[in-house]
């Protein structure tokens, strides 16, 4: 993989003073996936379903293309995938749908401090409205979600795991797979958050076994406003719709109606036909480059920085051990929001705040982190130039009195 050649594909990174460091937040896009979208609105740019004329069958084949190519992405079945605007969006959708037609107050959630807030906020929400008790799977010393602890909170009242397969603060894999079926033995569901998964590795959802699992276009190559749900077949027809309108229903009655199958009873409205033309070309280039290639490229990145910084002295990094991307640290006694405006005056993009995971960084003791987070056109000099400007911040703020 040839990152500085993939560079090139990258408009905003025509400006060579830049350096992107921030695509946990959300990625930058390719030639190849704008090219698509800019497709759709000059030469079909039509709705999708309903219209009895030749431009609607296009727009409705290319869209339905890309349903094909997202569920061969994580090898799901065709009828198994619902767009949604977001992995926030999906991961709701279970929550309001699944978890507020199917728990009690004799039942638990087990979720954890690690989550991002689509993971937790739609699930505090549940059990406050079913009184299903919330429950927590303590983190180890270096704040990872571990089997060992996950059975110590897993009993035979537990209902629903909700838990991220990659961290988006500590970068952590979690040991997902061996999660479910600990959880299927109890008779558990499982909803997964793979936002900050599918654009780093592959994803097999039979292989996993999972009965949920969400992620956005945005974080891997593809546009905003597109995310997606998978879900088993079975356990979505058996859902009911949580947003109602035109394109979902089967039969309308003044006092009645029925709904579609999955996915569709999902996707009221307009869906975003052109977004998920755009992930559709996303999936594509990702695939022609290779998953393992990416995150192997981003790991040796994320490793090789990590030394740099050790090497600087007055930075603490909170996740060292990190197998993916994602660096979170900060620089001794800077806040996170001063030292960022520094960053962004050597024109490094980076992240700093509580990342829409409050819980961990409560964890972590500390006020705020900050966060680089590498992808496939990032290069070993972007590296650097973050280490100079990592160098300059420190030096600026111990001469200024922090």
């Amino acid at each position: 993989m040839d990152s500085y050649t993939l560079k090139k594909d990258f408009p905003v990174l025509d400006d060579k003073t830049l350096v992107y460091l921030d695509t946990a937040a959300s990625s930058l896009k390719p030639r190849q996936v704008i090219e698509k979208l800019d497709e759709y609105y000059e030469k079909y740019g039509v709705n999708v379903h309903r219209g009895v004329y030749n431009l609607s069958y296009v727009a409705t084949s290319k869209y339905e293309e890309s349903r094909r190519k997202v569920s061969d992405f994580i090898n799901a079945t065709f009828e198994e995938i619902i767009f949604t605007r977001g992995a926030s969006s999906a991961l709701n959708l279970v929550a309001s749908s699944y978890g507020l037609n199917n728990l009690t107050s004799e039942d638990e959630i087990i979720v954890s401090e690690l989550e991002h807030h689509s993971q937790v906020l739609p699930w505090q929400n549940v059990s406050n409205i079913t009184k299903a008790k919330l429950v927590y799977v303590p983190l180890n010393k270096e704040g990872r979600i571990t089997v060992e602890n996950f059975k110590k909170v897993l009993t035979d009242k537990t209902k629903v795991v909700a838990l991220n397969y990659v961290s988006n603060v500590m970068g952590y894999i979690s040991p997902i797979k061996e999660i479910i079926k600990l959880a299927h033995e109890k008779g558990a569901v499982v909803s997964v958050d793979a936002a900050q998964a599918a654009p780093h590795k592959a994803i097999d959802v039979k292989d996993l076994d999972c009965d949920f699992l969400a992620f956005s276009g945005h974080k891997m190559c593809g546009p905003t406003g597109i995310g997606v749900l998978y879900g088993k077949r079975d356990l979505l027809n058996a859902m009911p719709p949580i947003e109602f309108g035109g394109d979902m229903n089967d039969n309308v009655e003044k006092f009645d109606a029925s709904w579609k199958d999955a996915p569709y009873k999902f996707e009221t409205g307009t869906p975003p036909i052109a977004e998920a033309i755009g992930l559709g070309a996303a999936i594509d280039y990702l695939e022609n480059i290779g998953l393992e290639n990416i995150a192997k490229h981003e790991k040796e990145l994320k490793d090789y920085t990590v030394q740099k910084m050790k090497e600087i002295g007055d930075v603490i990094v909170y996740n060292e051990t990190s197998e993916t991307g994602i660096i979170a640290f900060n620089i001794e006694g800077v806040h996170p929001h001063d030292a960022i405006t520094f960053f962004d005056g050597d024109n490094i993009c980076m992240r700093a705040g509580h990342h829409c995971a409050q819980l961990v960084i409560r964890w972590l003791e500390v006020v705020a982190t900050l966060r680089v987070s590498f992808y496939l056109y990032n290069t070993i000099e972007d590296c650097d130039k973050f280490i100079e400007s990592l160098k300059g911040a420190r030096d600026f703020f111990k001469s200024v009195g922090f």
